[in-house]
């Protein structure tokens, strides 16, 4: 069970750092716009609550389940992106139509679009892995990758793109996919970032602004120069958790897009510190599981979910520290966010439920005396491997002979019909000596029935004498 208790223990570490920051990064905000200090910090809770429910449902989803859904909802998730690009039903904010209004929270479709394509991309490798080869890992997968990538940077959603991108990294690694093809691939990430570029030129601004902010520190470098100063104000110990400064109304999306800064001024670096080894107990976490598991389809999916996760996380840490050009990805667990804190604690909930699916933790789960709430929040799967469906419909069953007596069935690679064979005769089947075979004979003998003897029957080819012998 130890995969699973780390997966559940860093994850319900981080989100308690999470809703401890958002309170305290949002209130100043919240106050300055005459609303409730504590509003914004008691939203993120209410979701959390949601996220939780989700999570929980997570861990009671069968394998097989998921991956049967997995192809509608990626039907679903096409629908919504092409939905959110409609005016009246997507809402755009800073230039971007990403989100659908719900009443209490925003929806952002491309969040559920990177869960869909990992979970429907490691069904759809696990069910080519008797043949592996490049054809069969890149098509359909890459295809849907790129209709996806279209649609996200039509909102325009860059940062989208480029987590979506690490879910297919995640899926061809796992899937077995020569390093060469990933030289490959960076080379056409890079063709297709100098096309986007020169369709937009403020978007080689964005890119380029981490190398010098200074340069321009009204404009693009504006939001990069005050993560900087909140991280270096923070030092060692931090000012203590309430005493920031940025969040003023200085640092722009303080809650959200850089709440690892307020985090780094608050906390100081090893505030910082605890969130960076809280995301690797999450790495090993997801990939020690995809290590242990005897499900090859939760194999892929704990390394393209791990991938995703711990890149998204990277890359926010990465452009708030100046080392990455700004994304506009949250920190997963810890910024504020409706539908992005939702879904990760969903995902958590079923890299715990993968970790439930290993053959020691099966086996624990059966023999250890558990109570009911233990019973209810862990689930003990039955099996360490879930079929997508039973290997037997009801019609085929009845249809099927059974292999019984002196013949067995022989079932040819080319999906040829079945032949039967001789293996013993109906003598040695009732025990007594077996009659020796002879070479012209090529037909198996024929079953009598229950308690009745078999006819005898003339070989093929052979020759009846005078008097019935032969």
């Amino acid at each position: 069970m130890t995969s699973c208790h780390l997966v559940l223990g860093a994850a319900g570490l981080l989100l308690l750092i999470g809703l401890v920051m958002v309170f305290s990064a949002s209130a100043i905000e919240a106050a300055l716009a005459d609303e409730p200090a504590w509003a914004p910090g008691v939203k993120q809770l209410v979701l959390a609550c949601i996220g939780l429910v989700a999570m929980g449902v997570a861990l009671r989803l069968p394998v097989g389940v998921v991956r049967r859904w997995a192809p509608i909802a990626l039907v679903v998730v096409f629908v919504l992106l092409l939905l959110v690009l409609i005016p009246g039903i997507g809402i755009e904010r800073n230039g971007a139509r990403q989100w659908i209004p719900l009443g209490v929270t925003d929806f952002q479709p491309s969040e559920l679009g990177k869960l869909v394509f990992a979970l429907w991309g490691a069904h759809v490798l696990a069910l080519r892995e008797r043949y592996p080869t490049t054809s069969s890992l890149l098509v359909p997968v890459l295809p849907v990758f790129g209709a996806l990538s279209l649609l996200l940077i039509a909102e325009p959603d860059f940062g989208g793109v480029v987590s979506l991108g690490l879910v297919l990294v995640g899926l061809l690694w796992a899937g077995g996919m020569p390093l060469r093809w990933f030289g490959a691939f960076a080379g056409a990430a890079v063709l297709a970032m100098v096309i986007m570029v020169q369709a937009a030129p403020y978007r080689m601004e964005r890119i380029t602004a981490f190398l010098d902010p200074f340069a321009d520190p009204t404009d693009t470098g504006f939001q990069a120069i005050r993560g900087m100063y909140a991280l270096a104000t923070g030092g060692l110990w931090g000012v203590g958790l309430g005493n920031s400064a940025m969040k003023w109304n200085i640092l722009p999306e303080a809650e959200s897009d850089y709440i690892f800064a307020i985090i780094g001024e608050e906390l100081g670096f090893l505030g910082c510190l605890v969130v960076v080894t809280l995301y690797g107990v999450l790495a090993y976490a997801g990939f020690r599981i995809a290590r242990r598991s005897a499900d090859r389809f939760v194999q892929l999916a704990c390394v393209a979910i791990t991938v995703w996760l711990i890149g998204q996380a990277t890359m926010n840490m990465g452009y708030v520290v100046g080392l990455l050009p700004v994304t506009g990805v949250t920190l997963p667990l810890i910024s504020a966010g409706g539908t992005s804190l939702v879904l990760t604690l969903f995902i958590v909930g079923l890299l715990a439920r993968f970790a439930l699916s290993e053959p020691a933790a099966v086996e624990a789960l059966r023999i250890a005396e558990r109570g009911r709430l233990s019973r209810l929040l862990l689930p003990a799967p039955t099996t360490a491997v879930d079929q997508v469906r039973p290997r037997r419909f009801p019609a085929e069953a009845a249809t099927e002979r059974p292999v019984v007596g002196s013949v067995r069935t022989l079932l040819h690679a080319r999906g040829t019909t079945p032949r039967r064979t001789p293996a013993r005769t109906e003598n040695a089947a009732r025990g007594a000596a077996p009659a020796r075979p002879r070479p012209a004979a090529r037909t198996a003998p024929a079953r009598g029935t229950a308690g009745t003897p078999a006819p005898r029957q003339r070989p093929v080819g052979s020759r009846v004498r005078p008097g019935g012998e032969r």
